[in-house]
């Protein structure tokens, strides 16, 4: 009597540090093999747009710029060029944060510092808070390029689309803490689709993913859970989220490899654009497609895994990434191929 084959359970990861840990602790090892862990667009780096890093180059072109920006986003290529390709002495500084910008700015008062905010809602509270420092008390020759991204429009435009054939979600844990389990009830109760929020750790992974496969085969009733309440509370963390409100408001945001997504991005209200670096520099904005080989996009939004791209592994590694996705450390190809290479 033949084994009756079981229908592919697609459950997607968002964060890109349960990514990591996924990779790292082997579980995808641990599943049936009818389980299908996919990861989204939880990684910062990977769905920062070509434009950007072609306006952080842009900005190098003026007289007495220099960019302060984290390390990860060295690398990463805009639509001809990554900021590694082209730094000059004293031109780009690495930080590990917003704070070392202000330091920056003091030593080398006669620059204009511009630094590159990248992040989600996880980095956007830390960066208002001393968008918020500087605008009240200095030093003026600090700016902040913008490329801070919101999780739940990505998300409902993942969900949306057929095409992606998501089971289950494991929500962002770090953005979770931030805004609160409550913002990722939608999921469940709009989708009709298994949401958790979980932990770190191996142990709190595997419930999660467990708790979502018993509401996928019908053993439990469907819900959103949140296990993680030691780090995530229903309505978030309020002053993270006063941050957020008093410095931002939304507008459409471009993400690399899959274009623009409705009231995306996070930009700095009225009251703060005097510290813009688009409204001081005529930066261009300006959206050119380049054919590529990398898969990223496809990665990013769950219709493919790492190693479902012909080029992982052989032309594209750390060493010589093509893609962003093999940057940075939470991106889905650089964790495949540093825990593991081969899916059974």
């Amino acid at each position: 009597m033949k084994q009756k084959i079981k229908k592919i359970v697609r459950i997607m990861e968002v964060c890109g540090t349960h990514t990591q840990a996924i990779a790292k602790s082997g579980i995808r090892y641990l599943l049936p093999e009818h389980v299908k862990l996919l990861s989204g667009p939880g990684c910062p780096v990977c769905v920062t747009h070509e434009s950007y890093i072609d306006g952080a180059i842009d900005l190098l072109s003026y007289e007495n710029v220099i960019l302060a920006t984290f390390g990860d986003m060295l690398k990463v290529k805009g639509t001809y060029a990554s900021l590694s390709e082209i730094k000059r002495k004293d031109t780009i500084f690495t930080v590990y944060s917003p704070e070392d910008a202000i330091t920056l700015a003091r030593k080398y008062p006669h620059k204009t510092v511009v630094f590159l905010a990248v992040g989600f809602e996880t980095t956007a509270p830390i960066i208002g808070a001393t968008i918020k420092n500087v605008f009240e008390q200095g030093p003026e020759n600090l700016l902040f390029l913008t490329a801070l991204k919101r999780m739940e429009p990505i998300l409902r435009f993942i969900l949306e689309n057929e095409e992606n054939r998501i089971d289950g979600l494991i929500c962002p844990g770090h953005v979770a803490s931030v805004l609160g389990g409550d913002a990722f009830r939608f999921v469940t109760e709009e989708f009709n689709l298994p949401a958790v929020v979980c932990g770190f750790q191996g142990e709190d992974m595997k419930k999660g993913i467990y708790s979502l496969l018993d509401q996928i085969e019908g053993k439990q009733p469907l819900t959103f859970l949140n296990l993680y309440p030691n780090c995530v509370r229903n309505q978030g963390n309020p002053l993270a989220k006063e941050f957020i409100n008093e410095v931002y408001e939304t507008e459409d945001g471009f993400w690399r490899g899959i274009g623009e997504v409705g009231d995306s991005a996070l930009v700095l209200k009225e009251k703060y654009q005097r510290l813009d670096a688009k409204k001081r520099f005529p930066i261009s904005e300006k959206i050119t497609l380049k054919p590529s080989v990398c898969q990223c996009s496809e990665i990013i939004l769950g219709r493919k895994a790492p190693y479902e791209c012909s080029q992982f592994g052989v032309n594209c590694t750390p060493e010589n990434p093509l893609g962003p996705c093999m940057i940075s450390s939470e991106g889905a190809c650089s964790a495949h191929y540093k825990y593991g290479r081969v899916i059974f």
